[in-house]
């Protein structure tokens, strides 16, 4: 039964991962409540090697279908990953309680401003071309990647908001776009969650392939609807993102 409620789950959050992130919304409260006892860093552990192949299987499906800037991705990934290591190491040296109570305000300052600016990620107009997107995108990998490995919750519709806002892109190829960063960087964190033995690979196995079915759903209908559908998704997800995050910093 645990295994059946921690798929489900994992199906639904690759679902919602491959549109535009945010699919640890869903697993890891799954996970905390189905395995109330166990180490956080085990779960977390846990939900990364699960996340990481819906996540991957999405950039393959995206690639087949969109134009991927693989000239400006691969600096971007491979900024991503150092950026989510470096994170992760600084978070075993620092108290990363103090940015928590920062996230729902810099998340509702995202979405007021997705909200206001109707016309943001409509369309897909690059600024930038060559090196210059190269150095912008290796950029957002870096410090997004920092993140993701420092804290985490939200680097999804972080990133899809800085490839819409700062390299005008739509939300359906920046959220392509951010698929690749977010391997990257769950390949960080999961090196050094496995490194450390905080990975349940009896249950990493059935909820990666539930995570994969999940993400092949969810890109099918991003390609199929376009940014419109995306945008919307991303509103939803970021607003359950503020509402969660504040209620884990201010009422918990």
């Amino acid at each position: 039964m645990e295994l059946l409620i921690v798929s489900l789950a994992s199906l639904l959050a690759g679902l919602v991962d491959s549109i535009v992130g945010g699919g640890g919304l869903i697993l890891l409260p799954a996970l905390f409540a189905t395995f109330p006892g166990a180490a956080p860093a085990t779960l977390f552990g846990t939900n990364k090697s699960a996340s990481i192949w819906g996540t991957a299987f999405a950039t393959v499906q995206y690639s087949r279908k969109v134009v991927m800037p693989w000239r400006s991705l691969l600096p971007a990934a491979g900024m991503g990953l150092l950026g989510s290591l470096a994170g992760a190491w600084v978070v075993t040296q620092v108290d990363p309680s103090l940015f928590r109570k920062a996230l729902p305000v810099l998340l509702g300052l995202l979405l007021a401003y997705t909200l206001v600016k109707k016309d943001l990620g409509r369309s897909h107009a690059p600024r930038f071309r060559g090196a210059t997107e190269a150095w912008i995108a290796a950029g957002i990998g870096l410090v997004i990647g920092f993140y993701d490995g420092f804290f985490g919750p939200g680097t999804g519709s972080f990133l899809v908001f800085a490839y819409v806002r700062l390299l005008g892109y739509d939300f359906l190829n920046a959220s392509a776009a951010a698929k690749m960063i977010n391997v990257a960087t769950n390949l960080a964190a999961l090196t050094l969650f496995t490194f450390k033995g905080h990975v349940w690979w009896h249950l990493a196995l059935a909820m990666g392939a539930a995570n994969v079915v999940g993400s092949l759903i969810g890109t099918r209908l991003a390609l199929k609807h376009g940014a419109g559908f995306v945008r919307h998704v991303f509103i939803w997800v970021v607003l359950a993102l503020i509402c969660k995050t504040a209620y884990d910093t201010w009422l918990r």
